[in-house]
Formats: structure tokens, C-alpha cells, sequence
């Protein structure tokens, strides 16, 4: 994936929700490592594809977002995308994160769901 482009998809993703890009870096990494992070931060004891870390300050936004490079590979091969399709996804849904959508719920995750496919179709 052309890295210049993504910063400006993600860029723009966060200025169409009215809010001002930060510092976002992206962590990728195995399975064994986020599931450490999992257990050490939030006191998880299972598998994620992501793990955000909200520093969002003033309207900024900001953040740390570890990504399961595993995961997002077992993932796209489970939905019947590409990897890099599937990786769009994921990190918009860590963009999201930041901006404030939660997914814990069912009408959370039908928005956050829509979230990324209008993002992504925009890609």
C-alpha cells in the first residue's frame, strides 16, 4: 500500500468528521504481542485484530493503534477480502476510535460498520 496515500485517505477521514488530524501511529504486530498488550493495559485475556490508545487533546487527534498484522490476515481470508483491503478497514476503525465512535453495542457497531464502508468506499 502507497504509504502517501493513506496518510491523505486517514486525513482525510478525520476532517470530514470536523475534528483536526494529530500524531496517529500505527503499531503493527504478531498476535502473541498484541495479546500482551491486551492483557497489560486493558486486563483482556484474548485475541484482537486492534488495540487503540486514545490521546485525543483539544480537538487533536491523536493516538497510538497496535495492529494484529495475524489477525487481519486470518480476517481477510474469513470475509473473502485481500489483506489490504481488510487492513483499510481496520485502520479506519482505529480512526474512528479516536474521532469517538464506540462498538461495544449493536447500533454502535451498525454505525461503526457503516463508518468504515463509506471511508473505505471513498479510499
Amino acid at each position: 500500500m502507497e504509504k502517501r496515500k493513506l496518510k491523505s485517505w486517514i486525513k482525510t477521514v478525520i476532517t470530514s468528521e470536523n475534528q483536526k488530524p494529530g500524531a496517529i501511529n500505527y503499531i503493527f504486530c504478531s498476535d502473541e504481542y498484541l495479546l500482551k498488550v491486551n492483557q497489560e493495559y486493558l486486563d483482556h485475556d484474548y485475541f484482537t485484530d486492534i488495540i487503540t490508545f486514545d490521546y485525543v487533546e483539544n480537538g487533536i487527534i491523536s493516538g497510538d493503534i497496535f495492529i494484529s498484522v495475524d489477525r487481519v490476515a486470518e480476517n481477510a481470508t474469513q470475509f473473502g477480502v485481500s489483506f489490504d483491503e481488510e487492513l483499510r478497514r481496520i485502520l479506519v476503525h482505529g480512526v474512528l476510535h479516536l474521532l469517538g465512535y464506540p462498538d461495544k453495542k449493536a447500533d454502535e457497531k451498525k454505525l461503526m460498520t457503516a463508518k468504515e464502508d463509506f471511508y473505505l468506499s471513498i479510499f
